[in-house]
């Protein structure tokens, strides 16, 4: 039976705009995106489908190749569950520019999780501060493998000077999605910290993003 059939206090759209997106599981805020379901299946089972294929919600939005192994998901379907994390990652990164400081590890680790836990590859990034710890910028520096990547000291040193930039918060990601600081992690970071101070650039954090929460190398006494 279509979901256009069930009685309204059920459907997930209508149950949306009455009860907020807190009242619905993440199945039915996946049938909401993709609109409507596919032959013999309604848009709530699909979407559970979906989930449990890729392995979690993050896994589903984070890589939409999950999708094309479900018969009759086409690309306007994976074009509305991509663009649903690029919505979800601009506005984080909208409320770090919106002139306030940063006020905790916890607001700059929200925005880089979002922007760096998801890639399959490794990649090192910065924040970008003024002498108020507001956001100028961010930037993805440096792209490896699985394996590593190649951090250059000068060059980040280069970046910062032209943003500007008063202080920085390093961030990289793990794609094993064990975010405990390695011992590289640990040496590059001292040597940045080092060669930035030379500049008058001061390192608040460095980040390891994982599959869990940021660890926080700043809070472990590792700067």
């Amino acid at each position: 039976m279509s979901i256009r059939d069930w009685p309204e206090g059920e459907r997930p759209r209508e149950k949306l705009l009455r009860c907020g997106t807190h009242g619905l599981s993440d199945a039915e805020l996946i049938a909401v995106l993709l609109g409507s379901g596919v032959r013999g299946k309604d848009a709530i089972t699909l979407g559970r489908e979906l989930i449990g294929r890729a392995g979690g919600l993050h896994a589903l939005l984070a890589d939409p190749d999950h999708t094309t192994q479900s018969p009759g998901i086409g690309p306007a379907k994976r074009a509305r569950l991509v663009a649903a994390l690029e919505l979800a990652r601009r506005s984080l990164g909208e409320q770090l520019t919106a002139g306030t400081g940063l006020r905790n590890p916890r607001d700059s680790g929200d925005y880089l999780r979002a922007r760096l836990r998801h890639l399959p590859y490794e990649v090192f990034a910065c924040l970008y501060l003024d002498n108020r710890h507001r956001v100028l910028a961010f930037e993805e520096l440096f792209r490896g493998t699985v394996d590593g990547a190649s951090v250059h000291p000068r060059e980040v040193v280069r970046a910062c000077l032209k943003h500007n930039a008063s202080a920085v918060i390093l961030a990289h990601n793990h794609p094993s999605g064990v975010a405990e600081p390695s011992s590289a992690d640990r040496a590059i970071t001292r040597a940045l910290r080092d060669t930035l101070q030379l500049v008058d650039v001061r390192v608040l954090d460095h980040l390891v993003i994982g599959t869990d929460e940021p660890v926080s190398m700043a809070a472990l006494g590792m700067l």
